[in-house]
C-alpha cells in the first residue's frame, strides 16, 4: 500500500518513527510530509527518515492559520501525484482534509480531549479516529480506542533502550541525583488561558535545596536568570534523560507521561487535566497530576518529596503499566493496513487484533 504520513510537531516524529520503520520493512511505500516546528526537522533528520518539508513555522496564531492553509495546499498537490490508500496524522487536520478530497481513507490519533479547535476541524472529515482507553470524549462509529497511551509507540521497552552516555552529555555523574524541569511556551492553540508554574526560579530553587541537580528545557526561550540550567543535549537524547532522571517536573503533559512510562515519576503542573495525564496518575502512581489553583505549590512540596524518599517504587508499578498495556506501534500499523484495504476496524476487531 501507498502511505502518507503527515508532521506538524516534534512529537509526532517520534510517535510514527518505529511505524514507519515496519511499514517499509513490510514493502509498504511510505511518503512523510512535514513543516518546520520546533526540532521536529532535527529529529525526522536523525532518526534517517526521508521526508518533505512543505511549511515554515509559526510564530503566533494568525501565522498559524496561514501556515496551515500553505501546509495543507502544498500537501494535496503531492498527495494527488502519489495516489495513497491511506493518509495518517496525529490530530490530522491537514490529514483528514486532503484524503477526502482524495477520495481515500484517513487514520488519525489523537490523545487531548481539550483541543477543540483541532478536532472541531479534522474529526468530521476523518475516517478513523483512534483514541487511548482512557480519551474522555465520546465521538461515534469512527472512533477505535485501544488500551495504551501515545508514549508507548516509542517508549515500550520492545522499542527503546535508554543509552547512559546521555548522562556524560548531560554532565551528570552516574551516582548523582538529579530533576529535569520541563517548561511550556504556552503557545499552541489549545493552549490559550492555560497556565503552569507561578514562579519557574523557585521551582528550581528548591528542588536544588533538596539536593537534586536541575536540568532545565523549555518550549522557546528560558526566563533569562536560568539560561545556565538549560540543557546542550541533542534533543534525539531527551528521553534517554528522562529513563536516569530521579524526577521530571514540569508544565508539558507529553514530557510529563513520557517520563512515567518509563518509570521515573513525573510532577506535572498544569491547569489542563487530560485524559492520560489522570490515568497515570490514578490508576499507576507513576504520575503527580497538579491542575487547581494551589498547583504550584502543593507540586513543589511532592517534587521536593520524591527527592528525599529512600524507597523506590516506580519499577514495579512501570512493571504492572507495560503488562496492562500494549505498544502503540503496533496499534499504528495493523490499524493502517485494515483501513487501507478499505475496511474499517471496528472496536471488538482490534481488540482481537491487539490480543
Amino acid at each position: 500500500m501507498r502511505v502518507i504520513v503527515t508532521i506538524q510537531h516534534p512529537g509526532h516524529v517520534h510517535f510514527f518513527r518505529n511505524a514507519i520503520d515496519e511499514l517499509e520493512a513490510d514493502g509498504h511505500e511510505v511518503h512523510v510530509f512535514a513543516r518546520e516546528s520546533g526540532v521536529a526537522i532535527d529529529l525526522l533528520e536523525a532518526a534517517g527518515i526521508d521526508h518533505e518539508v512543505l511549511a515554515g513555522d509559526a510564530n503566533s496564531l494568525p501565522s498559524l492559520a496561514a501556515v496551515q492553509a500553505t501546509y495543507e495546499a502544498r500537501l494535496l498537490r503531492r498527495a494527488r501525484a502519489i495516489d495513497p490508500d491511506v493518509i495518517t496524522a496525529i490530530g490530522g487536520v491537514a490529514a483528514a482534509h486532503v484524503a477526502t478530497a482524495l477520495r481515500t481513507e484517513s487514520v488519525v490519533f489523537y490523545d487531548t480531549e481539550h483541543a477543540t479547535l483541532i478536532t472541531s476541524l479534522g474529526y468530521p472529515f476523518a475516517d478513523v479516529i483512534c483514541t487511548p482507553t482512557c480519551y474522555r470524549d465520546e465521538i461515534g462509529s469512527k472512533q477505535v480506542s485501544y488500551p495504551g497511551y501515545h508514549e508507548l509507540a516509542y517508549l515500550h521497552p520492545d522499542r527503546f533502550e535508554p543509552d547512559p552516555s546521555v548522562l556524560e552529555l548531560a554532565g551528570v555523574e552516574r551516582d548523582e541525583q538529579f530533576a529535569v524541569v520541563r517548561l511550556s511556551s504556552w503557545e499552541a492553540s489549545h493552549d490559550v488561558g492555560h497556565g503552569g508554574f507561578d514562579d519557574p526560579h523557585e521551582v528550581v530553587d528548591r528542588l536544588e535545596d533538596a539536593g537534586a541537580t536541575v536540568l532545565l528545557t523549555a518550549e522557546g526561550e528560558p526566563p533569562a536568570e536560568l539560561e545556565s540550567y538549560q540543557l546542550e543535549t541533542p534533543p534525539e537524547k531527551m528521553h534517554d534523560l528522562l529513563a536516569y532522571a530521579d524526577v521530571v517536573v514540569g508544565e508539558g503533559a507529553t514530557t510529563a507521561a513520557e517520563a512515567a512510562v518509563l518509570g521515573t515519576p513525573s510532577v506535572y503542573v498544569n491547569s489542563l487535566s487530560l485524559g492520560y495525564t489522570a490515568e497515570l496518575d490514578s490508576e499507576y502512581g507513576l504520575l503527580f497530576e497538579f491542575s487547581d489553583e494551589n498547583r504550584h505549590v502543593e507540586a513543589l512540596e511532592k517534587a521536593v518529596s520524591i527527592v528525599e524518599r529512600e524507597d523506590d517504587p516506580w519499577a514495579t508499578r512501570r512493571e504492572r503499566l507495560l503488562a496492562e498495556r500494549v505498544d502503540v506501534t503496533d496499534v499504528i500499523v495493523r490499524t493502517l493496513e485494515t483501513t487501507a484495504r478499505g475496511g474499517r476496524p471496528t472496536q471488538a476487531k482490534h481488540a482481537a487484533n491487539l490480543g
